[in-house]
């Protein structure tokens, strides 16, 4: 099934899986707001609906998204220049929450980087769960070029995902990271001719996993550079406790006792 009636932000269901399209490939599926609000509105569609179990990000045309479209942003000589340009605005309003969204979402993310991911667009790509990229897609972190700094969580991700060194080099120089750079260094999980259909058998691995468990996981693991390691084992504790009253908890165990493959629902 697909919905055509969004246009810059297309959606589509493969069965359990929700593929979400950045689409305007025109303008590299640089972001607007509209687009914002398109995208977590679809987020929002694809977590209530109970059928759906993973989601898939990707962009339509030769890039996934080159980060924010300057166009809204007002640099006409004259008086509330400065006002005008200022880009937290669209930051606290648009980019924030779009990543918030991706990280809060109750289901497992995987991102099909097509092309570049520049900026922002970066920095949406990396706060999916798990990364798949084209063989010629490239990071890059172009903020330094425009006298700006890593947004939209970019400059916290680098740091989770590449240790400082690499992630101060990449942020300084805004030098281009290829796929094939970015998987070594572990930015990414995987490089695939077809980006989009090897993250659609991720997501559909996962869709049939036990759904909550997955989210948990990710919190857990996020969070833990935050914690000290006793801190931490507390937090699982808790984590294994409420988890141990889901059904796919007492599935998951039945089945592997019967010597049977479990049949999860994510509940």
């Amino acid at each position: 099934m697909t919905d055509s009636t969004i246009d810059s932000v297309l959606y589509e269901e493969r069965g359990a899986i929700a593929v979400v399209t950045l689409n305007r490939p025109q303008a590299l599926n640089s972001f607007t707001r509209e687009m914002h609000q398109r995208l977590r509105a679809l987020l929002d569609r694809a977590e209530a609906a109970p059928h759906i179990r993973a989601l898939v990000l990707t962009g339509a045309g030769r890039g996934f998204c080159a980060g924010l479209d300057l166009s809204e942003l007002d640099f006409t000589p004259g008086p509330g220049l400065l006002e005008r340009a200022d880009p937290g605005p669209v930051i606290q309003e648009e980019f924030n929450p779009t990543t918030r969204r991706l990280q809060s979402l109750k289901l497992p993310t995987v991102v099909a980087v097509n092309g570049v991911a520049a900026g922002a667009g970066a920095s949406i790509a990396m706060a999916c769960d798990i990364a798949v990229a084209a063989p010629g897609a490239s990071f890059v972190q172009a903020f330094s070029k425009i006298g700006l700094i890593p947004d939209a969580g970019g400059s916290w991700l680098l740091v989770e995902r590449l240790g400082l060194a690499r992630a101060m080099a990449l942020a300084m120089t805004g030098d281009k990271l290829t796929a094939e750079k970015a998987l070594e260094w572990g930015l990414i999980w995987q490089v695939a001719e077809d980006p989009l259909a090897a993250a659609v058998a991720i997501a559909e691995k996962l869709a049939v996993m036990p759904t909550q468990a997955l989210v948990a996981t990710r919190h857990l693991l996020l969070g833990a550079g935050t914690r000290s390691l006793d801190e931490h084992l507390n937090v699982e504790r808790d984590t294994q406790s409420a988890l141990g009253k889901t059904h796919d908890y007492m599935e998951g165990v039945t089945a592997f006792l019967q010597k049977r493959a479990p049949q999860f629902k994510g509940e």
